[in-house]
């Protein structure tokens, strides 16, 4: 069941690329969470992704949100490409793409993992989704247009 704009946001624990058990429970009330999904690390189109994300990380954090990757990679595989590219969020191993699952994330072509982002408020609400294999860059833009809201209401 795919999760829908309104749902609660299903919470979760999983190692980041550190090592270090990440929930989604930890931002509640705290900071609203832009929680992206893309297929694999150092690929080129998900490099292209991180990069934005990398790129506007400052932003992301001025509107008081943090950033989160989600990929089947390992946490050394997380640590290389965010040592590679100086990836400075949170990356986490979702090896048995559980938490793909959970959150309803398509397969593109029935074989390679989805890219969507999830824009998660303080309460845990999903905000906003954005669901684009090409569109790198879209999903930063829409997700900052979300927290801009977020932060008027």
């Amino acid at each position: 069941m795919a999760i829908k704009v309104g749902d609660k946001a299903p919470d979760f624990t999983l190692n980041s690329a550190t090592g270090e058990k990440v929930s989604l429970k930890d931002f509640y009330g705290k900071k609203s969470v832009v929680l992206y999904f893309y297929p694999k690390d150092d690929t080129p189109g998900c490099t292209a992704e991180s990069c934005a994300f990398r790129d506007s990380y400052e932003v992301f954090k001025e509107a008081g949100a943090e950033v989160i990757g989600v990929s089947g990679d390992s946490q050394q595989s997380h640590q290389q490409f965010a040592r590679k590219y100086n990836l400075p969020f949170i990356l986490l191993s979702d090896s048995d793409n559980k938490l793909r699952q959970l959150y309803g994330v398509p397969a593109t072509l029935f074989i390679l993992p989805g890219r969507v982002t999830y824009v998660i408020d303080k309460q845990g609400v999903v905000r906003h989704i954005f669901d684009s294999m090409m569109n790198f860059q879209g999903h930063v833009e829409e997700a900052l247009k979300t927290l801009k809201v977020i932060q008027a209401s």
